[in-house]
């Protein structure tokens, strides 16, 4: 397993792609088999849930033959929700809306520390610096916005606009300000570095194995759902020539496609969870 893919990582990322489906809790043991593919072993598996289960992303409850399990909490089925949103959307290019959404804040001294969660939380959700305390992202995140800073508490720091950019620098060039687009880039080729060959691999046969389909897709699924919180989805107009973000999307896309579905037979090969 890389360094990338941490056990709380994948298991956040095995239940927005197939747990949150489930009927009910999903047994321990059930956990502990389905991330053995991805190289987590049983004490990993038990230690994280116990972490996301602190930090309100899991709540532990009984299945109905009474084995140990875990459910997502109200929280993280809307963390999940809103990043369905970024993780399958389509790319930049192909989007219809435009504008922006600012967010502008003032947190008092006293209270500084809020200041930095909310910085990193902006940062987080694909926002740009256009000046201190003026935050900018394509307006197309104002709704995962406004759910998230509902969520921690932050709204009554901010005020959210939208609008459009006039002048006086031209959009790209301000764009290239607002965002570290080089750095974004980098992200974009390392998930093609990984996971191109693996789709080239799959578009050379003719047979879709559930076991290596599950395991191929969760780990491109996890190395893929950072990359929309990274980078915001600016028009492709806004862009370096080159760009590899409509690239490294397709890619993803295409994993989606053949993967997902198969995956999921290994997830319940009998149509329901083992407990």
């Amino acid at each position: 397993m890389s360094e990338q893919h941490t056990p709380r990582s994948l298991i956040v990322t095995f239940y927005g792609a197939y747990g949150r489906a489930a009927p009910g809790p999903v047994p321990v043991a059930d956990l502990v088999r389905l991330l053995a593919p991805v190289g987590v072993d049983a004490p990993s598996v038990r230690s994280s849930v116990s972490r996301l289960k602190r930090r309100g992303l899991l709540v532990p409850a009984r299945t109905a033959a009474g084995a140990a399990g875990y459910a997502l909490s109200p929280d993280a089925r809307q963390l999940l929700e809103d990043g369905d949103r970024r993780i399958y959307a389509a790319p930049p290019a192909r989007r219809q809306d435009s504008g922006w959404v600012l967010a502008v804040f003032s947190v008092p001294e006293s209270e500084r520390q809020k200041r930095h969660v909310l910085r990193s939380r902006l940062a987080g959700l694909g926002f740009g610096t256009a000046a201190p305390g003026v935050w900018i992202a394509p307006a197309h995140l104002y709704e995962e916005t406004r759910h998230t800073l509902e969520r921690l508490q932050l709204s009554s720091y901010v005020d959210l606009f939208r609008g459009e950019h006039l002048g006086f620098a031209a959009t790209a060039d301000a764009v290239g300000r607002w965002w570290d687009l080089s750095a974004i880039a980098k992200q974009h080729e390392a998930f093609l570095d990984r996971h191109e060959p693996v789709l080239r691999g799959w578009q050379g046969r003719t047979d879709t194995p559930p076991d290596e389909a599950y395991r191929d897709y969760l780990l491109a699924l996890d190395s893929w759902r950072r990359l929309p919180y990274a980078d915001p989805g600016l028009p492709g107009e806004l862009l370096p020539a080159g760009w590899p973000g409509e690239r490294s999307a397709e890619v993803f896309g295409a994993l989606d496609g053949r993967l997902r579905d198969a995956g999921a037979r290994f997830v319940t090969p009998g149509g329901g969870y083992s407990a």
